[in-house]
């Protein structure tokens, strides 16, 4: 006669293996859905971006920049993610010029000015929006800042050019950082 092995057994032989399970009983990743797709804690940035319906420009412009690597390093990163909406708010041509190979430099540039390297909640955001009088800014990756603004209860990301996007989807949390879905694609 055969042994049944109880589910937290297996669980707990899975989980010493490293595989993951989501079955009955067992407990779940709290997800954000993104795009219509679930996004994942336990993976990447790139990882779950992918998944985003809502997303496609952008992967498909980190593709381009050969940022993929980059993001999906141990980081921490943050990340303020344009959507496909905000890519389209960009005069007409504009993404199909930036993604080609010649372009690669201005296109890095700009996807880098998305990225602060660290992970900022919204929690946090909101406590660099208090700090004011040009201490309410973040570094970016691209070497410039962000400055960040708590209004009528949105936070919003100040372009170096005076361009605003607001947050939509805030702690979209990921396991090298943290990335924040925005309206508007900030420029350097």
């Amino acid at each position: 006669m055969r042994k049944l092995i109880s589910a937290a057994v297996l669980g707990a032989i899975l989980a010493a293996s490293g595989a993951t399970v989501a079955g009955a009983g067992m407990a779940k990743e709290k997800t954000v859905t993104v795009g219509g797709a679930p996004m994942y804690p336990s993976k990447t940035i790139v990882q779950n971006a992918v998944n985003s319906k809502d997303h496609t420009t952008l992967v498909a412009a980190v593709k381009a920049a050969g940022l993929v690597d980059t993001l999906s390093s141990a980081g921490p990163f943050t990340v303020f993610a344009p959507t496909n909406a905000a890519f389209g708010k960009l005069p007409a041509g504009t993404v199909d010029t930036l993604v080609k190979p010649e372009n690669k430099g201005a296109l890095t540039n700009v996807l880098t000015y998305h990225v602060a390297p660290g992970r900022y909640s919204s929690a946090d955001l909101m406590k660099v929006a208090k700090m004011g009088g040009g201490k309410n800014t973040l570094k970016t990756a691209q070497g410039e800042t962000l400055t960040i603004k708590a209004q009528g209860g949105a936070i919003w990301v100040i372009d170096g050019k005076g361009g605003m996007s607001r947050v939509t989807i805030p702690n979209v949390n990921q396991s090298n950082g943290v990335i924040h879905v925005v309206d508007t694609v900030l420029m350097p």
